[in-house]
């Protein structure tokens, strides 16, 4: 979903050589044609660099073109659904704009402040910013029909337009009817720590489910999210270390693609 290297802070020299595993499970999605590159606004330099062909040609072994997004279909009780798949920093003025202002963040604003170790105001590290861009684009997808939207950017997963802390509480006031003791002491300590880790609940108190958000891959737990979209159904997933140090996959979130009511 984009920012997959971080070429503002690094060079792409160093990423290329701190990164070569990785690339290599990249050249086996290639190889069956089933790899799609999407540049977000940290690797910006994919889009409007004239050395990122070659760049490119020296990490994957051919051509590839990067995308600002792309867009998926599928069949959902005989009716097309299209699900659509970009970064996420599309509208946000500090990160996407002209050719000039891409220009700018990429080549001049990046390098400056991670050399001056600059703490950037982004939706990133700024609790308030996540929650007013996830509005964002939860308004612009909710006017679509049948379509699916599907960002990053904020580092803040998302699933059926509902953050994780606004999940638990809506389960929590499900549990609450149910006096359920047991798992309304659970769902309050999980709200407590996630209001610890500086998420705030934004006001969606009416919603469509077609804003998702794939979260992050940098988590200071080293925990990393993603969605998978599989046989009908789409899912929050995380992968976590567990007790012996092995990474394990958990589905936080599971609903089937027809069950949307888009």
């Amino acid at each position: 979903m984009g920012d997959s290297e971080e070429l503002w802070e690094n060079l792409f020299i160093s990423v290329k050589k701190h990164n070569k595993a990785t690339f290599e499970k990249e050249k086996l999605f290639l190889k069956r044609k089933a790899f799609i590159k999407i540049f977000g606004n940290h690797d910006l330099y994919w889009d409007n660099d004239p050395l990122a062909p070659v760049s490119l040609m020296q990490l994957y072994g051919q051509r590839l073109k990067t995308h600002e997004g792309v867009i998926l279909q599928t069949l959902v009780n005989n009716k097309t659904l299209s699900i659509f798949l970009t970064h996420g920093h599309q509208g946000d003025l500090q990160s996407d704009g002209n050719w000039f202002s891409k220009w700018f963040v990429s080549d001049i604003w990046g390098p400056f402040q991670a050399y001056l170790r600059i703490n950037p105001n982004t939706p990133a590290n700024n609790d308030q910013l996540k929650t007013d861009h996830n509005r964002i684009m939860y308004q612009w997808s909710a006017k679509r029909e049948k379509m699916v939207l599907i960002t990053g950017h904020t580092h803040q997963p998302v699933f059926k337009s509902l953050t994780q802390l606004e999940k638990l509480y809506d389960e929590l006031e499900k549990a609450k009817k149910a006096n359920s003791t047991k798992l309304i002491n659970d769902l309050q300590k999980q709200i407590t720590k996630r209001h610890a880790k500086g998420d705030i609940v934004p006001d969606f108190t009416i919603y469509k489910p077609t804003y998702f958000n794939s979260g992050c891959c940098c988590f200071d737990d080293g925990d990393i999210t993603g969605i998978e979209i599989e046989n009908g159904s789409i899912r929050l997933i995380k992968w976590q270390y567990n007790s012996t140090g092995e990474s394990e996959r958990l589905v936080l979130e599971d609903s089937k693609l027809e069950d949307l009511k888009l």
